[in-house]
């Protein structure tokens, strides 16, 4: 089994070729690329200045979903949502169990 290195691949359509360059190489959606042939180098402009990269918390935000349980809760104990009758009571339950605003005031 031979184990080749990467290699650049970009087509250079004019020499009909491959430019398999095997030094520098970043990765792209097009796939490795040298220097010569990144897609800022291909439209003629500066590669981008690499940045601090995403901040720590950026997965760490919490849900929507969390909320979202409450308005479930809600409408299925108003009965505009379709639930089984199980779920109905509970749903009742805990929608009459949740302060309202009013409740804390």
């Amino acid at each position: 089994m031979t184990d080749t290195p990467p290699e650049c691949t970009h087509w250079i359509g004019a020499e009909r070729r491959y430019c398999r360059a095997l030094e520098r190489l970043r990765p792209y959606l097009p796939g490795l690329r040298c220097p010569a042939h990144t897609p800022a180098a291909l439209q003629g402009r500066p590669e981008p200045v690499p940045g601090p990269g995403w901040p720590a918390t950026a997965w760490t935000t919490p849900s929507p979903q969390s909320a979202s349980a409450l308005f479930d809760q809600r409408a299925i104990a108003s009965g505009k949502r379709r639930a089984a009758a199980h779920t109905y009571r509970t749903a009742r339950d805990a929608v009459r169990a949740t302060p309202t605003r009013t409740d804390t005031q």
